[in-house]
């Protein structure tokens, strides 16, 4: 399968390399300063479930240089969705692509699907952390690196099958889910507050875990992000909750969320995209959530000093 990586970001990277090591074409079109870097350092996964070094490194800047394609891993932030992105996009879908966007959030579906064509947006979500070190190279903390994806439009089908083959025989864990909608908003519940918590108290996910009253912030969002699910028609349940409570019992002490990390290195983060996009659709929707409207408003000021 000829695969195209949009943003060769810590997971986009990831996943493509793994891709890439099972034995298929991936080509990472990515802008100018990365592509740079790449073509100095090469690009190695460090990861606990085995290192990998891309040999074959293929590196594009315009996506009309890119001429074959079947999959396009979208791996880039909420906040990078713009006109540029858009059209580069455009471009590999007249080419044949599908897309299967890995960003956190819920809003993005949409408006992919409305820009590209429903039948050209795959769901998907990913559960890894990991990071890019100095030299570009990734950085892979923790035993996760699940890939859960399914179609979106019933002619996706086929496809979907097909890269769940490719998965099958890559050193991941990629899942094709029968209910991705309901697979999209349980990881928008998780990583909502997950982020939102850790990002706003400068804590880790050890320091979430034992302090009992942002654990119980934490338990809120979860709850407020499930009623958000609920307006919408998604039936997320109690179990949920406490699934992803568990979940996040499974990650080491240090770890924390992406957005968490952005902050700490100075870079622009994806409150607007996730606390932003919940306060958003909930206004639809006539719901109040008092917890993500206060860690967005916490989190704002910080947002508005990187623009």
């Amino acid at each position: 399968m000829n695969i195209v990586v949009l943003g060769a970001g810590a997971i986009g990277a990831y996943f493509g390399g793994r891709c890439q090591e099972a034995g298929h074409s991936v080509q990472y079109l990515v802008r100018s300063n990365r592509a740079d870097q790449l073509r100095k350092n090469g690009l190695k996964l460090y990861s606990k479930c085995g290192d990998y070094e891309v040999e074959d490194l293929q590196i594009a800047e315009d996506p009309e240089d890119i001429h074959h394609v079947d999959v396009v891993i979208l791996a880039v932030k909420g906040y990078h969705l713009n006109e540029e992105l858009m059209s580069n996009l455009k471009v590999l879908v007249r080419k044949g692509a599908a897309i299967l966007p890995l960003l956190n959030g819920i809003e993005h579906i949409s408006y992919l699907q409305d820009e590209l064509g429903e039948e050209n947006v795959i769901g998907g979500l990913c559960y890894i952390i990991s990071t890019l070190d100095d030299n570009g190279h990734v950085v892979h903390s923790s035993n996760q690196h699940d890939l859960i994806f399914g179609p979106l439009h019933p002619s996706q089908t086929e496809l979907c099958k097909e890269l769940e083959d490719l998965f099958d025989h890559a050193n991941m864990a990629g899942v094709l889910s029968s209910n991705i909608l309901l697979g999209l908003w349980n990881k928008y519940m998780i990583i909502t507050a997950f982020s939102g918590v850790t990002t706003a108290g400068d804590v880790n996910l050890g320091t979430l875990r034992d302090t009992s009253k942002t654990m119980k912030l934490t338990e809120e969002v979860l709850h407020e992000v499930k009623l958000l699910a609920i307006a919408n028609g998604i039936n997320l349940t109690e179990d949920h909750i406490e699934k992803a409570k568990v979940l996040l019992s499974g990650f080491p002490d240090e770890a924390t969320s992406s957005m968490h990390q952005d902050k700490r290195k100075g870079m622009q983060i994806e409150a607007d995209h996730l606390l932003g996009g919940a306060l958003r659709m909930a206004e639809k929707e006539g719901l109040k959530l008092p917890h993500i409207e206060t860690l967005y408003a916490l989190l704002k000021p910080y947002e508005l000093e990187m623009k």
